[in-house]
């Protein structure tokens, strides 16, 4: 049972992994193309979207930069979200993911933003905001902020990360 389960494990990995190359690819020629920047906030995913951009060569055409805000501290510091938003929603939230853009706007010049919040596990979850609940916000220029929530469940921490980058990017595809 155990030797499926790893076989399993390895076969989605690089399923997933495939997958998001691909994605990040298509995203950088598309930017490129546009002469587009991206930046990010990454909560949850712990910097795993820049990583992965920033894995494909020529990403510096396209990539400013991304803030790891793991903690409220730095979502607080590094983009401005109010510790009332924080208090009255908490950090895996809707309300917070837009005020992570808002900080992004305000700290870089790109012209494609993208934030996440969510609660990768094992554990740390709540009936109300249980493990693998993923908000995740995204915007082109100066349009209006469009949000995605995702409740992917408790299938670990890993592939809740992985996941969440593999909507995260496809979002930053249906902006281009």
């Amino acid at each position: 049972i155990f030797i499926n389960y790893f076989i399993y494990l390895f076969i989605m990995d690089l399923k997933n992994s495939l997958q998001i190359y691909e994605l990040a690819s298509e995203v950088i020629d598309k930017c490129r193309s546009k002469k587009l920047k991206i930046s990010v906030a990454e909560s949850c995913t712990g910097g795993l979207i820049s990583s992965i951009i920033t894995s494909i060569p020529g990403s510096s055409d396209i990539f400013e930069c991304g803030f790891i805000t793991y903690s409220n501290d730095s979502k607080r510091k590094f983009l401005n979200v109010s510790q009332n938003t924080l208090n009255l929603y908490g950090a895996v939230s809707e309300e917070v993911v837009i005020e992570m853009i808002n900080g992004l706007k305000y700290n870089t010049k790109s012209e494609i933003l993208l934030a996440i919040s969510g609660i990768a596990g094992p554990g740390g979850g709540s009936k109300e905001k249980p493990e693998g609940l993923v908000w995740i916000s995204y915007v082109f220029k100066n349009n209006n902020i469009k949000t995605g929530k995702h409740k992917f469940g408790p299938i670990g921490r890993e592939l809740v990360r992985e996941k969440s980058s593999i909507v995260s990017l496809k979002y930053l595809l249906s902006m281009l």
